[in-house]
């Protein structure tokens, strides 16, 4: 009797299964690029504020859990939106409230994709890094050793797509309790800036306004935020300047 675990079809499935979550994100990712934008969109928000508004006031509690499900959803299959999101969460829980329900949900959004990319793709890139020589492997090196610093400039510089800066900790092996504490600490000033935007929104919409989408970008915003990415890649220089790996 020939042996299960030798059956080609049995390694295919297997394969198939770990990385259907992943496959399932992307396909949602794919479908709601295209059939979303109308519906989560400054425009939608601006139409239905008032209805918002007295939503939230009649259901504090349910309108919180609502905001932070939806959050999750949109970070979690990558769909357009989140930018409006957080600006939602500002206009309606103000600058600090919308913030912090803001940056609890999009972490729990962001390692649903990290543990889906890992369990998926992440064990055998990770193996094959560890099995190469040369190049590949210094650079894996390289980065096992300044993973902490790795992980907060992803999150700190604006330009770094958040899909992006979701999968790559994944598919280096990251562990799961620093994916999330640098993924919750650093996305806080990207938050708190766009939060800020939603909670003066009212003013905004009453002129008839857009609000400024791009304030994140105006140096006396920008340039704190470069501070804290040259300050999360100092140990990287100090090791580089002493020729220590552990500080």
């Amino acid at each position: 009797m020939s042996d299960m675990t030798d059956d080609p079809k049995s390694g295919s499935k297997s394969g198939l299964m770990r990385n259907l979550p992943l496959i399932v994100i992307l396909g949602v990712a794919v479908v709601g690029a295209f059939t979303l934008r109308d519906y989560i969109s400054f425009d939608a928000l601006r139409d239905n504020r008032e209805a918002l508004i007295a939503f939230r006031d009649s259901h504090f509690v349910l309108t919180t859990l609502s905001f932070l499900a939806a959050y999750v959803v949109i970070v979690a299959f990558s769909l357009p939106g989140a930018l409006i999101a957080t600006l939602t969460g500002g206009f309606l829980f103000g600058t600090f409230g919308g913030s912090a329900l803001s940056v609890t949900a999009a972490t729990i959004g962001a390692t649903v994709i990290f543990l889906a990319a890992r369990y998926g793709l992440g064990e055998k890139l990770k193996a094959r890094m560890d099995a190469s020589q040369g190049t590949v492997r210094k650079i894996k090196e390289g980065i096992d050793e300044n993973q902490w610093s790795m992980l907060f400039f992803l999150r700190l510089v604006p330009v770094v797509p958040f899909f992006v800066a979701n999968l790559v900790p994944a598919f280096l092996a990251v562990p799961l309790h620093r994916y999330v504490i640098s993924t919750f600490l650093g996305i806080i000033p990207g938050s708190l800036v766009y939060s800020s935007v939603g909670a003066g929104l009212g003013a905004v919409f009453e002129r008839g306004e857009s609000p400024n989408l791009g304030v994140i970008f105006e140096p006396h915003i920008l340039l704190p935020i470069l501070g804290l990415c040259l300050l999360s890649l100092l140990p990287v220089v100090i090791k580089a300047v002493t020729g220590k790996k552990d500080l």
